[in-house]
């Protein structure tokens, strides 16, 4: 059976002459339906909802509708929203928190943490049959999702300056006390265990502030994927969806025929290949999940690809993620296409390009002037070593 996925997506919210990070998402969702737009925690960003889906063509049409209308209804306002993990500038009031009580309690006992949560990412649901296999599949799927996080990588810049990261935005949101890989749980009863141990210590407010890379959804029947960066493009985030859903329509036909597999425990190295994909994306290393040595991202995921090709097959998917997959890895990350814009045209360049492949276009549109009057030597500084790959 088809297991069928929906997606989350966040979004950052400009001012398209500035290009500038804004906190007026409360503009632009005022014309849009909360249904499938929704707030953030801090007011510059929104989020939008996807319907579920059995096939990559409906949920690419699902999130290119999705985008036009969010850009349609930022560029009433001179505004306009961008698909990355973090954008190059911040307005000095970017950081604007939503209102709401339990936003405020968060900013309350988080401080900077929240403050700093100017980033966006990728969500995906995934159907299970229930949350005890939700929770079983954690183990078996974890080892492949930092390969995931490289496709999706696209936060090199960080407030005007280059990080040195493909995806800055995961060294941020790993911050949070709950971040990460989620370790390998028994069965739903063990996991939900650790979650009230957690809200009873205090250290986090509720269920919805477990923040591993890879959980068990508290409202619907389905295992959340939570690690990517946004992807400017919609052909990335359908790209992950459908190996996600892979993963786990794999880890679900292992379950059904080996009910207790064994865990090689150890998973420490998890956070390490998580850290390495953030720093690296597809332009260097990864950690192979079978061998846990370095080997060149193209490797990795190749070696992905064939493992799945059954179940990629199975949904009718193998084609399409096959040719998505090639064109990843020969174009490199959203990362490493921003270096090199910045690189050959402009630092600013890349404001226009996101915005641009956001909403489906290849290329921007061409300003008469620039963005900002700012220092631009900020944003080369370690763009030799970061587009070395």
């Amino acid at each position: 059976m088809t297991v069928r996925v929906g997606v989350e997506e966040e979004f950052h919210v400009l001012d398209v002459e500035t290009g500038e990070l804004v906190p007026r998402a409360g503009t632009v969702l005022g014309d849009l339906p909360e249904k499938r737009f929704t707030t953030e925690l801090l007011q510059s960003a929104v989020e939008t909802n996807s319907e579920v889906h059995a096939t990559l063509d409906g949920l690419m049409a699902d999130l290119s509708s999705s985008r036009r209308e969010l850009q349609a209804a930022a560029s009433r306002h001179g505004l306009a929203v961008v698909a990355a993990g973090t954008v190059p500038y911040l307005h000095e009031s970017a950081a604007r928190v939503t209102p709401g009580g339990r936003y405020r309690r968060m900013v309350s006992a988080y401080g900077r943490v929240a403050e700093e949560q100017l980033i966006c990412g990728l969500h995906v649901h995934a159907d299970v049959p229930d949350r005890n296999t939700a929770v079983r599949m954690m183990c078996l799927i974890g080892p492949w999702i930092p390969a995931l996080l490289a496709i999706s990588a696209s936060s090199p810049f960080w407030n005007g300056s280059d990080t040195g990261y493909a995806s800055w935005r995961t060294m941020l949101w790993q911050r949070w006390p709950t971040a990460g890989p989620a370790g390998c749980f028994a069965d739903a009863a063990a996991y939900d265990a650790a979650v009230t141990e957690l809200i009873d210590s205090g250290v986090v407010n509720d269920p919805g502030m477990i923040y591993y890379d890879l959980r068990p959804s508290d409202h619907q029947p389905t295992l959340e994927l939570r690690v990517c960066d946004s992807a400017p493009r919609a052909e990335t985030a359908v790209l992950v969806a459908a190996l996600f859903r892979a993963l786990v329509m794999r880890a679900g036909a292992r379950l059904a025929n080996e009910p207790a597999p064994r865990c090689r425990g150890r998973h420490e190295w998890l956070r390490a290949a998580t850290w390495r994909a953030a720093r690296s994306g597809l332009e260097g290393d990864l950690i192979d999940p079978v061998s846990r040595r370095p080997a060149p991202a193209p490797r990795v995921i190749r070696t992905m690809l064939t493992r799945l090709r059954a179940e990629l097959e199975a949904c009718g998917d193998w084609p399409a993620v096959r040719e998505l997959a090639d064109r990843a890895l020969a174009e490199g990350s959203a990362a490493h296409r921003m270096r090199r814009t910045a690189a050959e045209e402009d630092p600013l360049a890349c404001v226009d390009e996101l915005v641009a492949l956001t909403g489906g276009a290849e290329r921007p549109r061409r300003r008469t002037t620039p963005l900002l009057p700012v220092a631009r030597a900020d944003l080369h500084r370690g763009q030799v070593e970061a587009i070395g790959g």
